[in-house]
């Protein structure tokens, strides 16, 4: 008999308390006409809002290191921890963020998922331009939606990231901002706040992420970035207008994974019988299995990783609510299989998957480390 894993995953709270509640939330607070319902996080009403994006900076790290980022420290002391929904990547979490609807709405549902109907493995970081993103995904972002409240709508990232697949599906109708250094986001969102009377700026920064992928979020190199998101932040906050509100969040967690915690799928025969495609990541995987094999496979996943991972069907993951209500035109996007890592465990696949296979640092699945995140806020006076 399969054991299971020992804790409960983290089901986000889709309605309640995720992301996708957390950019709702904010869009209705500068929208007096906006139904009071939409604001379920209870957001003071505000004219201007500027919402930093940190990628990777979970709850927990940022509990865990006080001293590294005092000025976000202290701001978490008065907050309670989101969450960031199903898998805890960056391209779901965006998806959320930048539509206000649960993955399974907004239908971005990983790293890497397999187009229906089509021999397409879309990696939604780099895009495929066989897929058109706003076909992808389809939902009014947050916006497109200020746009029609009068509110103007503003996004400022590294400028590489302007006109990708990723940002045309996530932030259409956003004008976007080039800022290619800290002091360039600081700068940027707060001259393009004092510009309009009213508007939605959200800023993202990347490099906290790429440290922890890298050297892992227990290394010096991961500890001294944290220490100049810290000071972005406290600068925002110095250099906003008056009356602005300050947000501070993240689009998922991370942990490090040790070379006895990776299970190699290109090395294991029996992860790959009846599978046709392996898709999401190391930590939160769709499994496409062959015609006819999912069940096979679904019984070979659960009694190779046992405890090490929640390993569920499709529907059983859809009636869990891991991606919350599913649209069912986007349902086949979602592995006939999903397995989401237990611990510090991970699905890696060496051979097709070498330079993900490496990384220290990884996220994606239902533990604390990655799915409670920050929502911190800050009021300019």
């Amino acid at each position: 008999m399969t054991l299971e894993p020992r804790h409960s995953p983290i089901v986000p709270a889709y309605g309640t308390a995720t992301l996708a509640d957390l950019s709702s939330s904010i869009l209705a607070s500068l929208d007096p006409d906006a139904p009071e319902s939409q604001n379920v996080l209870g957001l003071a009403d505000a004219q201007r809002a500027c919402l930093l994006i940190v990628d990777g900076l979970g709850w927990e790290l940022l509990r865990d290191h006080p001293a590294g980022a005092p000025f976000l420290s202290e701001l978490a002391r008065n907050s309670k921890p989101i969450t960031a929904g199903f898998p805890s990547t960056t391209v779901t979490s965006l998806g959320s963020l930048c539509t206000g609807r649960p993955p399974g709405q907004h239908g971005m549902l990983g790293y890497k998922v397999l187009v229906p109907g089509e021999d397409i493995l879309l990696n939604a970081l780099r895009w495929d331009s066989r897929v058109d993103p706003r076909e992808w995904q389809r939902l009014p972002t947050i916006y497109e939606r200020a746009a029609k409240a009068g509110i103007e709508g503003i996004h400022v990232a590294q400028g590489s990231f302007r006109g990708t697949g990723l940002t045309i599906a996530t932030m259409r109708g956003a004008a976007y901002r080039p800022a290619d250094s800290m002091g360039a986001l600081a700068a940027q969102a707060a001259r393009v706040i004092a510009e309009n009377g009213r508007a939605l700026v959200t800023v993202y920064h990347g490099d906290l992420d790429n440290t922890g992928h890298m050297f892992g979020v227990g290394s010096d190199d991961w500890y001294n970035q944290l220490a100049h998101v810290d000071k972005l932040a406290e600068q925002l906050a110095s250099s906003l207008p008056s009356g602005t509100c300050l947000y501070v969040t993240a689009d998922h967690g991370m942990l490090d994974i040790g070379p006895e915690d990776r299970i190699d799928a290109d090395e294991i025969s029996e992860l790959r019988a009846g599978v046709a495609v392996l898709g999401g990541e190391a930590r939160a995987r769709h499994v496409y299995a062959q015609p006819g094999a999912a069940g096979d496979v679904l019984a070979t996943w659960r009694e190779v990783l046992g405890e090490r991972a929640w390993v569920l069907a499709r529907d059983e993951a859809i009636k869990e609510g891991w991606f919350g209500p599913v649209d069912p035109a986007l349902a086949d996007r979602i592995g006939d299989v999903v397995a989401a890592c237990a611990g510090s465990a991970a699905v890696v696949a060496t051979k097709t998957e070498p330079r993900e296979s490496a990384l220290t640092g990884m996220h994606g699945s239902l533990t604390p480390a990655e799915q409670l995140i920050p929502a911190l806020a800050f009021t300019v006076i």
